[in-house]
C-alpha cells in the first residue's frame, strides 16, 4: 500500500498543472497528455530511445554470447578471464560516462590518440550531433556486457554435453553445434536478457547525464531524460508526469508482446 500510494499520487500530478514550488495545481485534465503530440522535443526524444534500444538490446545481447561461448571451456585460468568479462557491472553508470569522456576527448582521449596513431584524424564523438547517440551505445553495451555474459554463462553450462558428442560423431562441426544444438536451448536466457535489457533501455539517464546532458543539439536526448529536465529544470512535474505514465504504459505493452512471442517461439521458454 505505501508503495501505491506514490504511485497514484503521480497520476493525479499528471492531471494537473504544478511547478513542485506552488501549493497551487489547477486540474487540467488531460491536457499534459495530449501536450505531448506538439511537442517536437518529446517527439525527438521518442526516436533517439527507439534508435538507441534497436542497437542496445541486439548488440548486448550477441556480445555476451560470443564472449561467454569462449569463456565457456576448461582452460587455464579460465575462473580469472570470467572475473575480467564480469568486472563491468561493479563499475557504475556515472563512472562509465566518465571513463568514455576521457577515452573519446578530442584533445586527450585514448581513442582519438589510437586513430592518429594511424593515420585517421580525430573524431568529436559525444562532442558531435552524429555520433554522440552511437558513443552511449557502445559505452551501454560494454557496461552490461558483463551481465549478459554471466546469463548466457549460466544458460550454456546447462546444455547436456551429450548433445554435443553425438553430433561430434555423427561429424557435425563446431560451428554447426553451436548454431544447431546450443543457440536453440538458449531460449529462456534470450527472452529474460531480451525482456531486461529492453526495460532498461527505454529507461536510459544516467549515462546521457553524466556525458553528454542531452546535446549535442539535444541528439541524445531521450525520454527518461526530457522526463527528467522537464520535471526538475523547467518545473513542469504535471507534464513530466504525463510523459513517465505513458512510457510506463509502453514498456508494460513491449513486455507483454515479448512474453507473448517468447511462449510462441522460444523453446523451453
Amino acid at each position: 500500500l505505501c508503495g501505491l500510494l506514490p504511485v497514484l499520487m503521480s497520476l493525479q500530478l499528471s492531471c494537473q498543472q504544478s511547478d513542485l514550488l506552488s501549493p497551487q495545481t489547477p486540474w487540467v485534465g488531460l491536457e499534459n497528455y495530449r501536450k505531448r503530440a506538439d511537442d517536437p522535443v518529446f517527439v525527438d526524444a521518442i526516436k533517439h530511445t527507439i534508435v538507441y534500444t534497436a542497437l542496445f538490446v541486439p548488440g548486448t545481447m550477441l556480445v555476451g554470447l560470443l564472449v561467454a561461448a569462449a569463456l565457456n571451456r576448461s582452460v587455464r585460468f579460465i575462473s580469472v578471464y570470467r572475473t575480467a568479462a564480469y568486472i563491468t557491472m561493479a563499475v557504475s553508470t556515472i563512472s562509465q560516462g566518465i571513463i568514455f569522456l576521457w577515452l573519446t576527448d578530442r584533445d586527450y582521449g585514448l581513442v582519438n590518440a589510437a586513430l592518429n596513431a594511424v593515420g585517421a584524424p580525430s573524431q568529436p564523438f559525444l562532442s558531435s550531433p552524429g555520433q554522440a547517440l552511437y558513443v552511449i551505445v557502445a559505452m551501454t553495451v560494454w557496461g552490461w556486457t558483463g551481465f549478459s555474459v554471466i546469463v548466457y554463462l549460466a544458460a550454456l553450462q546447462g546444455v547436456p554435453a551429450e548433445l554435443h558428442e553425438a553430433a561430434a560423431i555423427d561429424g557435425a562441426r563446431p560451428f554447426t553445434r553451436f548454431r544447431t544444438i546450443t543457440v536453440p536451448l538458449l531460449g529462456p536466457a534470450n527472452i529474460f536478457l531480451l525482456v531486461w535489457l529492453t526495460i532498461n533501455a527505454l529507461q536510459l539517464f544516467d549515462e546521457v547525464y553524466a556525458t553528454t546532458r542531452g546535446g549535442p543539439l539535444r541528439a541524445t536526448t531521450v525520454i527518461v531524460y526530457y522526463l527528467w529536465d522537464q520535471a526538475f529544470v523547467k518545473f513542469d512535474a504535471g507534464y513530466a508526469a504525463a510523459m513517465a505514465y505513458a512510457l510506463f504504459v509502453v514498456i508494460l505493452v513491449i513486455t507483454a508482446l515479448q512474453f507473448r512471442l517468447a511462449r510462441r517461439y522460444v523453446h523451453n521458454a
